[in-house]
C-alpha cells in the first residue's frame, strides 16, 4: 500500500497535498462565525491544536503526522475560486492491514456546495481502486447530526459507539460513532456516490 502525496481532480474540487501555503485560506475559512454561534471546531479532533496555536499549528502537527507515516493530508481547493475550504486526510493509516480512515473538516461557508461529497467520492476512489485498501473507516462524534446523517447517506455500515474515549478541547468527553465501507462493497457505494453526484450537479 504505497500511500504518498498526489493531487485529485474532481468538477468542483481538487485535492493537493497540504503545505504551509494553505494555513492563510484555511485560517480565513475556517474560523468561527461572527457572532460566535457557529463553528466547525466544536466536535473536531484538531480543535486543542486550533484553539492552543491556531491554523499554522493545525498544519504544522498535520505535515509532522505525515512525516512520521500516520496521515496523509490533503488541502480541499474550490475550484472555481481557487481557494482552500478545508482538508481531508487518510489517517490511522495502517498498512500491513491496508486500513486507513478518512477526516475531513471544512469551513462554514462552503459546507452545502456538494464540496464534502465530491472528497470523499475522490478519497474512497483512490483508497480502494489505486491504494488497494480493504477498509475505509470513519469515526464521528455522536452529537454531530450533521456529520452522521451525511456518512449514512453514503450508505457505510455503522459498527457502534466509542464511549468517552477522547476529551475535546472545551473539556467535555466524546464518544464516537464508527463507520466502515470494506472493499466489497466498494462498487456498489461507488455508483451510489455517483448517483448522488449527478443529483448534487
Amino acid at each position: 500500500m504505497d500511500i504518498k502525496p498526489i493531487i485529485l481532480t474532481g468538477k468542483q474540487l481538487r485535492l493537493e497535498p497540504l503545505a504551509l501555503d494553505h494555513v492563510g485560506d484555511l485560517d480565513y475559512a475556517c474560523k468561527d462565525s461572527t457572532d460566535g454561534r457557529r463553528t466547525i471546531w466544536r466536535y473536531l479532533l484538531d480543535a486543542r491544536i486550533y484553539r492552543e496555536s491556531g491554523m499554522l499549528g493545525v498544519v504544522n502537527t498535520l505535515l509532522e503526522r505525515q512525516a512520521a507515516g500516520t496521515d496523509l493530508p490533503f488541502v480541499m481547493i474550490d475550484i472555481k475560486t481557487g481557494n482552500a475550504v478545508g482538508t481531508t486526510r487518510y489517517m490511522e493509516i495502517d498498512r500491513d492491514n491496508r486500513v486507513v480512515e478518512i477526516g475531513t473538516w471544512i469551513g462554514l461557508n462552503f459546507q452545502r456546495e456538494g464540496l464534502n461529497l465530491e472528497s470523499k467520492q475522490l478519497m474512497l476512489q483512490h483508497a480502494f481502486d489505486t491504494l488497494g485498501v480493504v477498509r475505509v473507516q470513519f469515526k464521528i462524534d455522536h452529537r454531530n447530526y450533521a456529520s452522521l446523517d451525511a456518512i449514512e447517506r453514503l450508505r457505510a455500515c455503522r459498527e457502534g459507539v466509542l464511549r468517552n474515549h477522547i476529551i475535546l478541547a472545551d473539556g467535555t468527553p466524546r464518544s464516537s460513532v464508527y463507520y466502515s465501507i470494506l472493499d466489497t462493497e466498494w462498487p456498489a457505494l461507488d455508483v451510489h456516490l455517483e448517483n448522488m453526484m449527478a443529483r448534487t450537479a
